[in-house]
């Protein structure tokens, strides 16, 4: 647990550290369009500067980052005019709760695929899901979601049509493998009903791997958030990390890139040790 915390921290930091070095050589930055407002006076404008100059050494600019980080102060929006905490606070309950409906969806519709195509085993069923899960698996998250709020789309949905298609294959592959370890033949050749092998036989041996796929398809769903609430004009966390990314807003981007990092790589490792426990158990 400790190497495994150790790990989210390292990676943490490094994150944030190269993306505030992406961002200040991203074209236009450390152009201030605040300086063109006509209301600001002469010393508003040199404040203004005199900031910037303050933060052109990166390093020292990222240690006080990280010492206002470890007493609790976000900072402010530079773009937004708001407290970063204020702004997260306001559009987290959104994208958890589209990223939940998103995965539930996503894995129910999965599974709904997957499990005809192993135990009915009919090549006809079996060809027509994998070429629907294949034509989701090649549409960008961004080109599904404008094709989706072209027509007055929901968020979770696209979502979850996102993540469908890989619970579906890998669902689907697994059980397949399932389905033919001896001790599941046994139980057939016995004469077992479907719903007792695939409850007490079959997904208790997959569980494992399904777990970690829990993880990895939680990584999946932010990774399609941010366009699907820009496009979709959702007010979360993708869409403020959009915006932010636009306007070139360096507290709020560290700070979103720190969240979205930290969420994956803890969900990631409850999957991997969910599933180590599994597997002990088993063993």
């Amino acid at each position: 647990m400790a190497r495994r915390l150790a790990f989210i921290l390292a990676v943490a930091l490094i994150s944030t550290f190269i993306t505030a070095v992406l961002i200040r050589m991203a074209p236009g930055y450390g152009v201030d369009e605040q300086e063109l407002d006509s209301r600001l006076n002469h010393q508003s404008i040199q404040s203004l500067r005199e900031t910037r100059l303050r933060d052109a050494n990166i390093f020292s600019a990222y240690v006080r980052y990280l010492g206002r980080l470890f007493h609790g102060d976000l900072g402010n929006s530079q773009s937004l005019k708001r407290p970063i905490t204020q702004l997260l606070a306001d559009r987290l309950p959104v994208t958890l709760q589209s990223i939940s409906l998103g995965l539930a969806g996503g894995w129910m519709l999965g599974f709904a695929l997957a499990l005809p195509a192993v135990l009915q085993r009919n090549w006809i069923y079996d060809f027509a899901s994998t070429t629907v899960s294949s034509f989701f698996l090649c549409i960008p998250s961004a080109v599904l979601a404008l094709i989706f709020f072209l027509v007055s789309g929901w968020v979770p949905i696209v979502i979850a049509l996102v993540i469908f298609p890989r619970v579906f294959r890998y669902v689907r592959n697994l059980l397949l493998q399932a389905y033919a370890l001896p001790h599941i033949i046994t139980a057939k050749a016995k004469g077992l009903g479907p719903a007792r092998i695939l409850l007490w036989h079959a997904l208790p041996w997959a569980a494992p791997q399904l777990l970690a796929l829990l993880g990895v398809s939680v990584s999946m769903a932010i990774g399609a958030t941010i366009p699907v609430e820009a496009l979709g004009d959702s007010p979360g966390v993708g869409q403020l990390a959009w915006q932010a990314a636009m306007a070139r807003d360096l507290p709020l981007l560290l700070n979103l890139t720190l969240l979205v990092t930290m969420v994956t790589l803890v969900a990631n490792s409850l999957g991997e040790a969910s599933a180590s426990q599994t597997q002990e158990a088993a063993a």
